[in-house]
């Protein structure tokens, strides 16, 4: 199977850096069956930052505002998915260097069955033109476009041109090989 990229809208706040208050939010977005892509903790001086990437964005900012959290975002991350193999983030960290794409952020983690998963963040200015690292992906890529349910497959080998472009929370795809349209 190939490797999907999605992009996703992330939310965070920030909490007391103290035992039992990552636990505290999870719980207040169960009881809001708000269903989480993934979610990240870390410590940011003497507090704790708890980023969150919710499936539906409208449920989480609707349960947020319950709770009276202050939340930053929505922002933009990347998720990725895919067949676990040695190397598997290696290769996706060397194609996004090769296109000068600074990483901020990166979390990866490997699951049974084989498989592996990432979200990755980048710097907000990234260019649109450092982002078709992923043309020269030579495998098929499984693309999920913000607003459509199913996944595209795009069978993707050089030359081939395969551009996803970042236009605010949209991505566009431009194909410019006529054997793959």
């Amino acid at each position: 199977m190939a490797d999907s990229f999605r992009l996703a809208e992330y939310f965070y706040i920030t909490a007391s850096n103290k035992p039992g208050e990552g636990a505290r939010a999870l719980k207040t977005l169960k009881e809001a069956s708000v269903n989480l892509l993934a979610f990240s903790g870390f410590p940011q001086g003497r507090r704790a930052q708890l980023d969150f990437v919710p499936a539906d964005p409208g449920a989480f900012k609707e349960a947020a505002k319950r709770a009276r959290w202050k939340t930053a975002g929505p922002k933009r991350c990347f998720l990725v998915q895919g067949d676990d193999r040695v190397g598997a983030v290696a290769e996706l960290l060397e194609r996004l260097g090769a296109a000068k794409i600074n990483v901020t952020a990166i979390d990866a983690v490997s699951a049974e069955e084989g498989r592996y998963a990432s979200i990755f963040w980048v710097p907000p200015r990234t260019s649109r033109r450092q982002l078709p690292c992923w043309a020269r992906h030579r495998r098929s890529l499984s693309i999920r476009l913000p607003g459509v349910a199913r996944e595209t497959k795009i069978k993707c080998f050089e030359p081939s041109l395969v551009y996803f472009l970042l236009y605010g929370a949209h991505i566009r795809t431009c194909i410019r090989d006529p054997a793959l349209t």
